[in-house]
This record gives structure tokens, C-alpha cells and sequence, in this order.
């Protein structure tokens, strides 16, 4: 459910003994002192550890021509899935590497196939590309399947619902309307995409649901847009005066100069704005069952975390990297809570179908980020 999270991408590596799963989620609660009160998620992991993680892996894909990225891949969100914790327990990654490979090489495969009918002729071009467009929804709806099954709490697996009619309509046809509508139907595409997310999903036998109306959307995009217009006006009318002042450009450009970059920079501190209050939104808009989320990330810690991140990576030329994920990641996931509604009754796991590793890789290639 990235972003940047929407459901937490991580697992845990299997102790020597493995505990005894609780029958239903109710359990997993009431092993905390106070199963009614808020859960907090947590985030135990730490920049060194990730680093070492981060550089092998890309050591290795670089060295194995892409091949390890599987593998790296499976590394990684077993780390990130591993020191993400709820009410005493942390999540778990069952991804196979090799099905995960299998599925990228497809995916090369078929993208190069594409690639070749529409470099030597229109009509296979076009016809490659319907056959691509036709297959798109389905691809994405079994790599949602796939993820969210790969993907448990306490040994409860989490599954996705839906249908490629479903993905078609929220994945393509909505943002495709945002676009068309000069982004006035930005706000409601980006209400329905999460509606159907979210909602498709379920923790074991328990449904998600999602209660946000495009109401609360259109005014998160309408207050962010606000604040970015009320800022670019004030540049704009400080550039104005500036210009009046000081006829000649050579004289006028080193008083101006400070404007331009307040307005870039200005125009930049809006995009975590935006994230802070659509992560907000949604997570407060999200049920499992009768619990409820809350997330509670403000706009200036964000900002924070965001411009010292690129400073860090900028002035280590890189090697910050998996610091600055380390950090944007832990605000990210221990500004939510889960809010138990009281004990939950018949939380057992369903069986879900397994999803196709080959849909996966090529969600991965087309760079589908499903997390918020």
C-alpha cells in the first residue's frame, strides 16, 4: 500500500526457534499490558547496519551485471520488515530471490521485445503496444497479490483482492483524467487510487477499509497549493520592487538572485507538505476491520529531514544514502499507530493465491511504487 509508507515493505530473518503464531490477531494484542490502548510502530533499524547491507548490494548487482538485485531486493525489505514492530512483533518478507529474478528477466525480455516491433515497424509497434496496455492491469493487480502475500505479522499473511478491471480503472483511466483535467481531477484520481489500495487489502481474514472522501483530498491539495501561490506571489511582487529600484540588470540581478532562490527553494518545502498531509490523510482514513490508524507527521520536522538528507548525500557524493533512508523511513513509520478498538474475535489468516514473481519484475521495471 513507499512511498516514499503504505503497508510496511520488511521482514524478519527467522530465529532459531521460530515462536508459536497466535490464532488471530487479537492475540498479538493482548500480549501487550493494554490491548484497548494506542500501538505504536517503531523502527529499530540503524544507518551503519543498513549501510553495510546498502553497499554489498550494490557492489554485488554491479559486479553480477544486475543479476544479485533480486537477491539485494529480498535483503533489503527482510532488514526494513525485520526492525518494523507493532504491539510486540515485527513484520516478515517471504519473497523467493529467484522467483523475483525469473520474473526480471521476463520482464527484459518482453520490454526488449517491444522495443525491437516498434523500432522496425509502426504496425508491430502498435500492436505490441495494445498487447502491452491490455496485459498492464493484470500484470500490476497479481504483483500487488504478490507482494501483500509475501508479506505477514505474527505468521498472518496479508493479501489483495481486486480484479485487472479494478487496476485498469484506478491505475490508468483516473490519472489519466488528472492529466487530461489540467490536474483538476488530481485530487479525486489520487482519492480513488488510494480507495482501492487500501481497500482491496486484507490482513488474514479481516478486510481493510477506506473511509476518505475526495472532500478531504481536494482540501490538502487546495492548502498546499495555497500556501505555494501565497509564497510565489510574495517572490514574485519582491522580484517587482527589486526591478524598480534598480533599472540596470547587472545591479538589479545580485539583488534579485536571493528571490530566485527563495522561490525555488519555497517551491520545493511544498512537495513535503503535500506528503505529510496525504500520509496523514490516509492512514487516518484507514481501517482493519473496527481498529483504526493514526498518523501524525508534521510539515517542519519533514522539512528537516529532507533538506539535511540532501545535504548529506550531496557533500558524501552518495554515500549518505542509506543514512538518509534510515531516517526518513523511521519519522515515516513511528508517526503511525494502530488504535485498538478492543479485542478482535475470529482474526484468523485466510489462505490467499499465490501472486506471479513474473508480475513482480515487471512492476519493479515499469517502476511502479506502490507504498505512500
Amino acid at each position: 500500500m513507499n512511498d516514499q509508507s503504505d503497508l510496511p515493505e520488511s521482514a524478519a530473518q527467522p530465529p532459531s526457534t521460530p515462536p508459536q503464531a497466535p490464532a488471530n490477531f487479537a492475540t498479538a494484542l493482548r500480549d501487550s499490558a493494554d490491548h484497548s490502548a494506542p500501538q505504536g510502530f517503531s523502527f529499530s533499524a540503524s544507518g551503519s547496519e543498513y549501510f553495510r547491507i546498502w553497499i554489498v548490494n550494490l557492489l554485488l548487482s554491479v559486479v553480477t551485471l544486475g543479476i544479485y538485485s533480486a537477491w539485494a531486493k529480498v535483503r533489503r525489505l527482510r532488514y526494513f520488515y525485520a526492525n518494523t514492530s507493532v504491539a510486540g512483533a515485527s513484520f516478515d518478507y517471504h519473497g523467493n530471490p529467484m522467483a523475483i529474478l525469473k520474473g526480471r528477466i521476463i520482464a527484459v525480455v518482453v520490454m526488449g521485445l517491444y522495443q525491437l516491433a516498434a523500432a522496425f515497424n509502426v504496425v508491430l509497434g502498435l500492436i505490441a503496444a495494445i498487447v502491452m496496455a491490455v496485459a498492464g492491469p493484470w500484470l500490476i493487480w497479481r504483483s500487488l497479490q504478490f507482494k501483500l502475500y509475501n508479506t505477514s505479522y505474527r505468521g498472518i499473511r496479508f493479501g489483495f483482492r481486486g480484479s485487472a478491471g479494478g487496476v485498469f480503472k484506478n491505475f490508468f483511466v483516473w490519472p489519466a483524467l488528472g492529466s487530461i483535467s489540467v490536474g483538476l481531477l488530481a485530487p479525486l484520481a489520487y482519492q480513488r487510487f488510494k480507495r482501492y489500495q487500501h481497500g482491496q487489502s486484507r490482513f488474514g481474514a479481516t478486510q481493510f477499509d477506506f473511509t476518505g472522501k475526495p472532500g478531504a483530498f481536494y482540501k490538502v491539495f487546495l492548502i498546499a497549493f495555497g500556501i505555494w501561490l501565497a509564497g510565489f506571489l510574495a517572490g514574485i511582487a519582491a522580484l517587482v520592487a527589486v526591478g524598480y529600484s534598480h533599472i540596470s540588470l547587472f545591479v538589479m540581478l545580485p539583488h534579485g538572485l536571493p528571490i530566485i532562490i527563495a522561490l525555488y527553494a519555497w517551491t520545493f518545502a511544498i512537495y513535503p507538505l503535500l506528503m505529510t498531509q496525504l500520509q496523514n490523510l490516509v492512514w487516518n482514513s484507514t481501517r482493519l476491520g473496527e481498529h483504526r490508524f493514526k498518523s501524525t507527521m508534521r510539515w517542519q520536522r519533514v522539512v528537516f529531514i529532507f533538506v539535511t538528507n540532501l545535504l548529506g548525500i550531496a557533500f558524501t557524493l552518495g554515500l549518505y544514502t542509506p543514512f538518509a533512508q534510515i531516517r526518513m523511513m523511521r519519522y515515516r513509520i513511528e508517526s503511525l499507530a494502530l488504535l485498538p478498538a478492543g479485542n478482535l474475535d475470529e482474526f484468523l489468516a485466510a489462505s490467499e493465491p499465490h501472486g506471479s514473481a513474473t508480475s513482480e519484475g515487471l512492476g519493479d521495471l515499469l517502476d511502479f511504487d506502490l507504498s505512500m
